[in-house]
Protein backbone atom coordinates (compact mmCIF):
# COMPACT_ATOMS: atom_id res chain seq x y z
CA UNK A 1 0.00 0.00 0.00
CA UNK A 2 1.28 3.53 -1.44
CA UNK A 3 0.81 6.30 0.51
CA UNK A 4 2.31 8.77 2.88
CA UNK A 5 4.67 7.73 5.26
CA UNK A 6 6.08 10.85 7.28
CA UNK A 7 5.77 14.54 6.84
CA UNK A 8 7.31 17.67 8.29
CA UNK A 9 6.51 21.15 8.49
CA UNK A 10 8.65 24.78 8.71
CA UNK A 11 6.91 27.46 10.43
CA UNK A 12 9.32 30.73 10.42
CA UNK A 13 9.91 32.05 13.91
CA UNK A 14 8.89 35.42 12.67
CA UNK A 15 5.17 36.71 12.11
CA UNK A 16 4.15 40.17 11.30
CA UNK A 17 0.92 41.80 12.77
CA UNK A 18 -0.89 43.17 9.62
CA UNK A 19 -1.59 46.16 11.82
CA UNK A 20 1.76 47.53 11.64
CA UNK A 21 0.84 47.21 7.79
CA UNK A 22 -1.86 49.70 7.89
CA UNK A 23 -0.04 51.61 10.72
CA UNK A 24 3.24 52.94 8.59
CA UNK A 25 1.25 53.08 5.35
CA UNK A 26 -2.35 53.97 6.05
CA UNK A 27 -3.25 51.20 4.02
CA UNK A 28 -3.55 47.70 3.71
CA UNK A 29 -3.13 45.56 6.71
CA UNK A 30 -6.02 43.57 8.41
CA UNK A 31 -6.37 40.92 11.11
CA UNK A 32 -4.37 38.59 12.03
CA UNK A 33 -0.87 37.58 11.32
CA UNK A 34 1.63 36.33 8.82
CA UNK A 35 4.33 34.48 8.47
CA UNK A 36 7.46 35.92 7.51
CA UNK A 37 10.78 34.19 6.39
CA UNK A 38 13.95 35.31 8.45
CA UNK A 39 16.11 37.53 6.84
CA UNK A 40 18.31 34.48 6.48
CA UNK A 41 16.09 32.58 4.72
CA UNK A 42 14.68 31.31 1.53
CA UNK A 43 12.45 29.13 0.39
CA UNK A 44 15.57 26.42 -0.11
CA UNK A 45 16.15 26.79 3.65
CA UNK A 46 12.89 26.60 4.36
CA UNK A 47 12.84 23.56 2.64
CA UNK A 48 15.69 22.13 4.41
CA UNK A 49 14.17 22.20 7.42
CA UNK A 50 10.89 20.77 6.51
CA UNK A 51 13.24 17.67 5.20
CA UNK A 52 14.90 17.15 8.26
CA UNK A 53 11.73 17.54 10.32
CA UNK A 54 9.92 14.76 7.65
CA UNK A 55 13.40 12.45 7.43
CA UNK A 56 13.50 12.61 11.63
CA UNK A 57 9.66 10.90 12.03
CA UNK A 58 9.96 8.33 9.38
CA UNK A 59 9.58 5.26 10.76
CA UNK A 60 12.52 2.85 12.26
CA UNK A 61 14.24 1.32 9.36
CA UNK A 62 13.19 3.59 6.99
CA UNK A 63 15.78 3.51 3.82
CA UNK A 64 15.53 7.13 2.46
CA UNK A 65 13.70 8.32 -0.12
CA UNK A 66 14.33 7.44 -3.78
CA UNK A 67 13.68 10.59 -5.53
CA UNK A 68 13.70 14.50 -4.14
CA UNK A 69 10.67 16.71 -6.13
CA UNK A 70 11.21 20.58 -5.26
CA UNK A 71 8.09 22.92 -5.67
CA UNK A 72 8.50 26.96 -5.27
CA UNK A 73 7.56 29.76 -7.39
CA UNK A 74 10.37 32.03 -5.59
CA UNK A 75 13.90 29.47 -6.48
CA UNK A 76 16.55 30.85 -5.72
CA UNK A 77 18.30 30.10 -8.98
CA UNK A 78 17.32 29.49 -12.52
CA UNK A 79 18.80 27.81 -14.58
CA UNK A 80 20.83 25.90 -12.00
CA UNK A 81 18.78 23.37 -10.15
CA UNK A 82 18.10 24.53 -6.45
CA UNK A 83 16.97 20.95 -5.21
CA UNK A 84 20.31 19.80 -5.23
CA UNK A 85 20.90 22.22 -2.14
CA UNK A 86 18.19 20.35 -0.28
CA UNK A 87 19.33 17.16 -1.26
CA UNK A 88 23.35 17.53 -0.11
CA UNK A 89 21.88 19.45 3.00
CA UNK A 90 19.34 16.58 3.62
CA UNK A 91 22.41 14.26 2.99
CA UNK A 92 20.80 11.71 0.39
CA UNK A 93 22.38 9.07 -1.61
CA UNK A 94 24.21 10.47 -4.38
CA UNK A 95 21.88 8.50 -7.05
CA UNK A 96 19.08 9.70 -5.48
CA UNK A 97 17.50 12.10 -8.29
CA UNK A 98 16.58 15.46 -7.07
CA UNK A 99 14.72 17.86 -9.51
CA UNK A 100 13.00 20.64 -9.37
CA UNK A 101 9.22 21.79 -10.31
CA UNK A 102 9.09 25.43 -10.70
CA UNK A 103 7.20 28.43 -11.47
CA UNK A 104 3.56 27.69 -10.11
CA UNK A 105 1.34 27.19 -7.36
CA UNK A 106 0.60 23.66 -9.07
CA UNK A 107 3.79 22.55 -9.21
CA UNK A 108 3.53 21.29 -5.91
CA UNK A 109 0.51 18.89 -7.15
CA UNK A 110 3.38 17.78 -9.36
CA UNK A 111 5.69 17.64 -7.08
CA UNK A 112 3.66 15.17 -4.79
CA UNK A 113 3.02 12.43 -8.42
CA UNK A 114 6.81 12.36 -9.10
CA UNK A 115 7.55 11.34 -5.10
CA UNK A 116 4.45 9.40 -4.86
CA UNK A 117 6.49 5.90 -5.80
CA UNK A 118 8.47 6.70 -2.82
CA UNK A 119 10.20 9.68 -2.73
CA UNK A 120 10.15 13.15 -1.12
CA UNK A 121 8.09 16.17 -1.92
CA UNK A 122 9.02 19.52 -0.64
CA UNK A 123 7.09 22.16 -0.98
CA UNK A 124 8.10 25.67 -0.31
CA UNK A 125 7.29 29.57 -0.53
CA UNK A 126 7.91 32.62 0.18
CA UNK A 127 5.03 35.20 -0.84
CA UNK A 128 5.52 38.93 -1.35
CA UNK A 129 2.87 41.33 -2.53
CA UNK A 130 3.55 45.44 -3.24
CA UNK A 131 3.56 47.22 -0.27
CA UNK A 132 0.22 47.98 1.00
CA UNK A 133 -1.59 45.10 -0.85
CA UNK A 134 -3.76 42.57 -0.45
CA UNK A 135 -1.04 39.85 -1.46
CA UNK A 136 1.78 41.29 0.90
CA UNK A 137 -0.45 41.33 3.45
CA UNK A 138 -2.54 37.92 3.05
CA UNK A 139 0.62 36.16 2.03
CA UNK A 140 2.91 33.76 4.61
CA UNK A 141 6.13 31.76 4.07
CA UNK A 142 6.51 28.15 4.98
CA UNK A 143 7.46 24.76 3.81
CA UNK A 144 6.23 21.23 4.12
CA UNK A 145 7.85 17.74 3.00
CA UNK A 146 5.73 14.46 2.17
CA UNK A 147 7.70 11.77 2.29
CA UNK A 148 5.95 8.55 0.03
CA UNK A 149 6.08 5.00 0.66
CA UNK A 150 4.95 1.37 0.91
CA UNK A 151 5.37 0.63 4.94
CA UNK A 152 4.36 2.03 7.88
CA UNK A 153 1.44 4.28 5.97
CA UNK A 154 -0.03 7.13 7.64
CA UNK A 155 -2.45 8.54 4.92
CA UNK A 156 -3.33 5.99 2.21
CA UNK A 157 -4.65 7.51 -1.41
CA UNK A 158 -8.25 6.68 -2.11
CA UNK A 159 -8.74 8.24 -5.25
CA UNK A 160 -7.92 11.56 -7.31
CA UNK A 161 -9.22 13.56 -9.94
CA UNK A 162 -7.78 16.21 -11.91
CA UNK A 163 -9.02 18.79 -13.75
CA UNK A 164 -6.98 21.18 -16.13
CA UNK A 165 -8.21 24.59 -17.38
CA UNK A 166 -6.33 27.23 -19.47
CA UNK A 167 -7.30 31.12 -18.18
CA UNK A 168 -5.16 33.92 -16.54
CA UNK A 169 -6.40 35.24 -13.12
CA UNK A 170 -3.03 35.40 -11.75
CA UNK A 171 0.56 35.88 -13.13
CA UNK A 172 3.89 37.35 -12.80
CA UNK A 173 6.72 38.21 -15.40
CA UNK A 174 10.12 36.19 -14.88
CA UNK A 175 12.48 38.58 -12.73
CA UNK A 176 9.30 40.51 -10.85
CA UNK A 177 8.70 40.19 -7.20
CA UNK A 178 5.08 40.50 -7.01
CA UNK A 179 2.26 38.86 -9.09
CA UNK A 180 -1.23 40.37 -10.92
CA UNK A 181 -4.63 39.28 -10.72
CA UNK A 182 -7.65 39.31 -12.77
CA UNK A 183 -10.65 41.01 -11.72
CA UNK A 184 -12.02 38.69 -8.50
CA UNK A 185 -15.46 37.65 -10.25
CA UNK A 186 -14.14 36.33 -13.00
CA UNK A 187 -11.51 33.97 -10.71
CA UNK A 188 -14.68 32.63 -8.79
CA UNK A 189 -17.02 32.29 -11.94
CA UNK A 190 -13.94 30.06 -13.62
CA UNK A 191 -12.32 28.08 -10.61
CA UNK A 192 -15.90 27.04 -8.92
CA UNK A 193 -17.38 24.58 -11.67
CA UNK A 194 -13.45 23.16 -12.08
CA UNK A 195 -13.40 22.45 -8.29
CA UNK A 196 -17.44 21.07 -8.40
CA UNK A 197 -16.46 18.68 -11.71
CA UNK A 198 -12.98 17.35 -9.33
CA UNK A 199 -14.32 17.12 -6.62
CA UNK A 200 -17.63 15.01 -7.98
CA UNK A 201 -15.01 12.80 -9.48
CA UNK A 202 -12.93 11.95 -6.93
CA UNK A 203 -16.31 11.56 -5.00
CA UNK A 204 -17.27 9.10 -7.38
CA UNK A 205 -14.31 7.18 -7.39
CA UNK A 206 -14.41 6.41 -4.10
CA UNK A 207 -18.15 5.70 -4.12
CA UNK A 208 -18.73 8.06 -1.65
CA UNK A 209 -20.61 11.34 -0.05
CA UNK A 210 -18.92 14.25 0.70
CA UNK A 211 -20.79 13.52 4.01
CA UNK A 212 -18.57 11.12 4.45
CA UNK A 213 -15.82 13.39 4.58
CA UNK A 214 -14.59 13.81 8.04
CA UNK A 215 -11.71 16.93 6.65
CA UNK A 216 -12.68 19.04 3.59
CA UNK A 217 -9.21 21.31 2.56
CA UNK A 218 -9.89 23.59 0.10
CA UNK A 219 -6.24 25.64 -1.05
CA UNK A 220 -5.21 28.52 -3.41
CA UNK A 221 -4.57 31.69 -4.18
CA UNK A 222 -7.56 33.02 -5.07
CA UNK A 223 -9.16 33.79 -1.64
CA UNK A 224 -12.79 34.07 -3.29
CA UNK A 225 -13.21 30.97 -5.18
CA UNK A 226 -11.54 29.41 -1.92
CA UNK A 227 -14.61 30.47 -0.09
CA UNK A 228 -16.73 29.52 -3.25
CA UNK A 229 -15.84 26.41 -3.20
CA UNK A 230 -15.90 25.72 0.51
CA UNK A 231 -19.79 26.97 0.84
CA UNK A 232 -20.56 25.10 -1.97
CA UNK A 233 -18.82 21.60 -1.01
CA UNK A 234 -21.95 20.94 1.61
CA UNK A 235 -19.87 20.45 4.54
CA UNK A 236 -21.05 20.49 7.90
CA UNK A 237 -18.86 23.74 9.13
CA UNK A 238 -17.16 21.81 11.49
CA UNK A 239 -15.60 19.31 9.03
CA UNK A 240 -13.50 22.43 7.23
CA UNK A 241 -10.05 22.36 7.68
CA UNK A 242 -8.76 26.02 9.58
CA UNK A 243 -7.48 27.82 6.54
CA UNK A 244 -4.61 29.27 8.93
CA UNK A 245 -5.04 32.32 6.78
CA UNK A 246 -5.25 34.83 10.16
CA UNK A 247 -2.08 33.20 11.39
CA UNK A 248 0.32 32.12 8.48
CA UNK A 249 -1.66 33.48 5.84
CA UNK A 250 -1.78 31.80 2.63
CA UNK A 251 1.79 30.07 1.63
CA UNK A 252 1.34 29.55 -1.97
CA UNK A 253 2.62 26.32 -3.07
CA UNK A 254 2.99 24.85 -0.35
CA UNK A 255 -0.52 25.75 1.25
CA UNK A 256 -2.47 23.16 0.93
CA UNK A 257 0.22 20.54 2.01
CA UNK A 258 0.41 22.83 5.21
CA UNK A 259 -3.25 22.93 5.54
CA UNK A 260 -3.00 18.96 5.01
CA UNK A 261 0.21 18.69 7.78
CA UNK A 262 -2.33 20.29 10.12
CA UNK A 263 -5.37 18.03 9.56
CA UNK A 264 -3.06 14.81 10.32
CA UNK A 265 -1.93 16.28 13.29
CA UNK A 266 -5.31 15.98 14.91
CA UNK A 267 -6.89 13.50 12.58
CA UNK A 268 -8.30 10.27 14.12
CA UNK A 269 -7.24 6.43 12.29
CA UNK A 270 -10.13 6.04 9.85
CA UNK A 271 -10.96 9.39 8.88
CA UNK A 272 -11.34 10.63 5.91
CA UNK A 273 -9.57 13.53 3.87
CA UNK A 274 -10.67 15.72 1.09
CA UNK A 275 -8.25 18.07 -0.46
CA UNK A 276 -9.15 20.52 -3.51
CA UNK A 277 -6.10 22.58 -4.45
CA UNK A 278 -7.27 25.26 -7.36
CA UNK A 279 -4.75 26.46 -9.53
CA UNK A 280 -4.99 26.47 -13.15
CA UNK A 281 -8.18 24.26 -12.72
CA UNK A 282 -8.69 22.04 -9.85
CA UNK A 283 -6.91 19.09 -8.41
CA UNK A 284 -9.08 16.56 -5.71
CA UNK A 285 -7.83 14.31 -3.92
CA UNK A 286 -9.15 11.61 -1.02
CA UNK A 287 -6.95 10.01 1.75
CA UNK A 288 -7.41 7.76 4.66
CA UNK A 289 -5.95 8.34 7.78
CA UNK A 290 -4.61 4.65 9.06
CA UNK A 291 -3.85 2.98 12.33
CA UNK A 292 -0.04 4.04 12.26
CA UNK A 293 -0.61 8.08 12.58
CA UNK A 294 -0.90 7.09 16.08
CA UNK A 295 2.73 5.42 16.41
CA UNK A 296 3.98 8.44 13.98
CA UNK A 297 2.71 10.94 16.24
CA UNK A 298 5.21 9.31 18.91
CA UNK A 299 7.78 10.14 16.54
CA UNK A 300 7.24 13.43 15.27
CA UNK A 301 9.61 16.29 16.70
CA UNK A 302 6.32 19.38 16.53
CA UNK A 303 3.00 19.71 15.24
CA UNK A 304 2.34 22.78 13.32
CA UNK A 305 0.23 24.14 15.95
CA UNK A 306 3.52 23.64 18.46
CA UNK A 307 5.83 25.61 15.94
CA UNK A 308 3.25 28.61 15.80
CA UNK A 309 2.95 28.89 18.99
CA UNK A 310 7.04 29.05 19.33
CA UNK A 311 6.63 31.95 16.94
CA UNK A 312 7.06 35.60 17.40
CA UNK A 313 5.04 38.83 16.07
CA UNK A 314 7.56 41.67 17.36
CA UNK A 315 8.28 41.83 13.92
CA UNK A 316 8.34 45.40 12.62
CA UNK A 317 7.50 46.44 9.21
CA UNK A 318 10.18 48.04 8.41
CA UNK A 319 12.47 45.23 9.01
CA UNK A 320 10.17 43.00 6.82
CA UNK A 321 10.44 45.75 3.96
CA UNK A 322 13.91 45.19 4.33
CA UNK A 323 14.43 41.59 4.47
CA UNK A 324 12.10 41.63 1.44
CA UNK A 325 14.28 44.05 -0.87
CA UNK A 326 11.86 46.85 -0.68
CA UNK A 327 13.73 49.64 1.52
CA UNK A 328 17.76 49.59 1.05
CA UNK A 329 19.40 50.71 4.22
CA UNK A 330 22.61 51.93 4.49
CA UNK A 331 25.06 49.37 5.40
CA UNK A 332 27.19 49.22 8.27
CA UNK A 333 30.77 50.82 7.04
CA UNK A 334 32.69 47.57 6.38
CA UNK A 335 33.50 44.96 3.48
CA UNK A 336 30.65 43.35 2.43
CA UNK A 337 31.21 39.38 1.83
CA UNK A 338 33.08 37.67 -0.84
CA UNK A 339 31.60 35.71 -3.27
CA UNK A 340 31.65 32.24 -2.60
CA UNK A 341 33.82 30.00 -4.48
CA UNK A 342 32.45 27.32 -6.20
CA UNK A 343 35.86 25.12 -6.01
CA UNK A 344 36.03 24.90 -2.10
CA UNK A 345 32.18 24.69 -2.15
CA UNK A 346 32.36 21.77 -3.68
CA UNK A 347 35.54 20.48 -1.95
CA UNK A 348 33.73 20.72 1.21
CA UNK A 349 30.24 19.66 0.11
CA UNK A 350 29.90 17.38 3.02
CA UNK A 351 30.30 19.70 5.92
CA UNK A 352 28.91 22.78 3.96
CA UNK A 353 25.42 21.66 3.57
CA UNK A 354 25.55 18.67 5.27
CA UNK A 355 27.20 19.50 8.44
CA UNK A 356 29.64 16.69 8.53
CA UNK A 357 32.58 16.96 10.91
CA UNK A 358 35.05 14.76 11.93
CA UNK A 359 36.41 12.70 14.23
CA UNK A 360 39.77 11.32 14.84
CA UNK A 361 41.18 7.81 16.27
CA UNK A 362 41.32 9.49 19.81
CA UNK A 363 37.65 10.42 19.30
CA UNK A 364 38.27 14.33 19.25
CA UNK A 365 35.38 15.48 17.28
CA UNK A 366 36.75 18.50 14.26
CA UNK A 367 34.72 21.33 13.20
CA UNK A 368 35.55 22.17 10.28
CA UNK A 369 36.57 18.18 9.39
CA UNK A 370 40.53 18.65 8.70
CA UNK A 371 42.81 15.51 7.57
CA UNK A 372 45.19 16.13 10.45
CA UNK A 373 44.31 14.77 13.98
CA UNK A 374 45.27 17.55 16.34
CA UNK A 375 45.81 14.98 19.36
CA UNK A 376 48.02 11.87 17.34
CA UNK A 377 48.94 13.61 14.20
CA UNK A 378 47.50 10.40 11.70
CA UNK A 379 46.66 12.21 8.71
CA UNK A 380 43.31 11.36 6.24
CA UNK A 381 41.83 8.57 9.50
CA UNK A 382 39.17 10.88 10.24
CA UNK A 383 35.07 9.23 10.69
CA UNK A 384 32.75 11.38 9.54
CA UNK A 385 30.29 12.53 12.24
CA UNK A 386 26.71 13.97 11.01
CA UNK A 387 26.25 17.13 13.55
CA UNK A 388 23.28 18.56 11.96
CA UNK A 389 20.86 17.09 14.64
CA UNK A 390 22.82 17.43 17.67
CA UNK A 391 22.31 20.16 20.34
CA UNK A 392 24.74 22.25 21.61
CA UNK A 393 25.73 24.37 24.84
CA UNK A 394 26.53 28.35 24.38
CA UNK A 395 30.11 28.59 26.01
CA UNK A 396 30.74 32.08 25.17
CA UNK A 397 29.62 34.86 22.60
CA UNK A 398 29.46 38.07 21.89
CA UNK A 399 27.73 40.88 20.07
CA UNK A 400 28.74 42.24 17.47
CA UNK A 401 27.20 45.66 16.18
CA UNK A 402 29.63 46.86 13.27
CA UNK A 403 29.50 43.33 11.39
CA UNK A 404 27.29 43.46 7.86
CA UNK A 405 23.99 41.85 8.20
CA UNK A 406 20.55 42.82 7.28
CA UNK A 407 19.39 42.54 10.83
CA UNK A 408 22.52 43.94 13.16
CA UNK A 409 23.71 43.18 15.94
CA UNK A 410 25.35 39.85 14.51
CA UNK A 411 25.61 37.44 17.83
CA UNK A 412 28.62 35.10 17.55
CA UNK A 413 28.77 31.92 19.99
CA UNK A 414 31.22 29.40 20.54
CA UNK A 415 28.94 26.32 20.96
CA UNK A 416 29.70 22.91 22.59
CA UNK A 417 28.15 20.03 21.27
CA UNK A 418 26.55 17.36 23.00
CA UNK A 419 29.11 14.16 22.44
CA UNK A 420 32.30 16.99 21.87
CA UNK A 421 33.28 19.00 19.04
CA UNK A 422 33.69 23.34 19.61
CA UNK A 423 33.17 25.64 17.23
CA UNK A 424 32.16 29.41 16.30
CA UNK A 425 29.20 29.72 15.19
CA UNK A 426 26.19 32.75 14.20
CA UNK A 427 22.84 32.72 16.11
CA UNK A 428 19.86 33.22 14.37
CA UNK A 429 15.93 34.15 15.42
CA UNK A 430 17.25 35.41 18.59
CA UNK A 431 16.75 38.30 20.66
CA UNK A 432 20.90 39.56 21.13
CA UNK A 433 19.63 41.15 24.67
CA UNK A 434 18.52 37.59 25.69
CA UNK A 435 21.29 35.47 25.55
CA UNK A 436 23.26 33.79 28.31
CA UNK A 437 26.28 31.73 28.53
CA UNK A 438 24.85 27.87 29.06
CA UNK A 439 21.65 28.52 26.76
CA UNK A 440 21.14 25.45 24.75
CA UNK A 441 20.99 25.68 20.93
CA UNK A 442 20.26 23.45 17.76
CA UNK A 443 21.44 23.72 14.03
CA UNK A 444 19.44 25.31 11.42
CA UNK A 445 20.20 25.60 7.84
CA UNK A 446 20.18 28.82 6.16
CA UNK A 447 21.33 31.33 3.36
CA UNK A 448 24.04 33.52 5.15
CA UNK A 449 24.24 35.78 2.40
CA UNK A 450 24.08 36.77 -1.63
CA UNK A 451 26.77 37.94 -3.71
CA UNK A 452 26.95 38.29 -7.16
CA UNK A 453 23.93 36.25 -7.55
CA UNK A 454 25.50 33.54 -5.34
CA UNK A 455 23.68 32.22 -2.57
CA UNK A 456 25.88 31.09 0.37
CA UNK A 457 24.09 28.95 2.74
CA UNK A 458 25.65 27.12 5.52
CA UNK A 459 24.64 26.49 8.96
CA UNK A 460 23.74 28.63 12.12
CA UNK A 461 22.16 28.03 15.82
CA UNK A 462 19.31 28.91 17.31
CA UNK A 463 17.65 28.80 20.28
CA UNK A 464 16.08 25.69 21.87
CA UNK A 465 12.20 26.50 21.97
CA UNK A 466 10.59 23.11 21.77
Amino acid sequence: MNGIVSYGVHLPYWRLDRSKITQTLGQGGGRGTRSVASFDEDATSMGVEAGRRALAAAAPGYGGPGILAYATTAPGYLDKTNATAIHAALRLDDCVPAFDVGGAAKSGTAATIMAHNGGIAVLSDVRTGRPGSADEAAGGDAAVALIFGDDAVIAEPVGYAPVTAEFVDRWRVPGESYSRQWEERFGEHAYVPLATQAVGDVLKQADVQIGDVDHAIVAGLHTRSVKAVSKQLGCAPERLADDLLDTIGNTGTAHWALMLANVLDQASPGDLVLVAHLADGCDASLLRVTDEIVAFRERQRSTAAEQLAATTTELDYSSFMTWRGFLEREPPRRPEPDRPASPPSLRGNAWKYGFVGGQDDGGFIHLPPGRVSVESGAIDEMTPVPMADRRATIATFTIDRLAYSLAPPVVAAIVDFDGGGRMQVELTDVDPAEVKIGDRVEMTFRRLYTVDGIHNHFWKARPVRS
